[in-house]
């Protein structure tokens, strides 16, 4: 990173902070030997990224034991500020009877009932953040500043 290019490097647990506050994130995963991005809740279990999901669903398949990334961020463009959070671990379907109880109860609120739900635990094995500081001025000219039309 540049000292100068607008942004700041998070630490781990500035990164976990803001990732609490997300209410969805993207995970990044292969399908079909490509690259797949899906949008999707999500809680923290401690500092673990857990999704809720259907249990024959094509993305629990596909992540079940696999390295993922899952991102998050906050951006906001009128006031050219804003932060992205990535995490890069293992992922694994919580199958202990328990554990599974447990996040029935605190773990991420599903906007879509699933009849058989599952969670799959994102392992934060690599944790990296950066925050857009300096503000308006760090974005340079607006497109309609420049000329350009809506």
């Amino acid at each position: 990173m540049y000292a100068n290019d607008g942004f700041r490097e998070l630490d781990r647990s500035e990164c976990l902070r803001l990732l609490a506050r997300a209410p969805v994130g993207r995970i990044v995963y292969t399908r079909q030997a490509l690259p797949a991005v899906l949008p999707i809740d999500f809680a923290l279990d401690g500092e673990a990224v857990v999704v809720r999901s259907f249990a024959a669903s094509q993305l629990v398949r596909a992540i079940d034991g696999a390295v993922v990334a899952f991102e998050a961020d906050d951006v906001d463009a009128t006031a050219c500020s804003g932060w992205r959070v990535v995490v890069t671990g293992l992922a694994k379907t919580v199958t202990e009877q328990a554990e599974h109880e447990r996040l029935l109860g605190a773990g991420s609120r599903s906007w879509v009932p699933w009849p058989e739900q599952v969670f799959v635990r994102i392992a934060t094995e690599l944790v990296t953040g950066r925050e857009l500081v300096g503000g308006r001025h760090a974005c340079g000219p607006t497109r309609r500043a420049q000329g350009a039309s809506v």
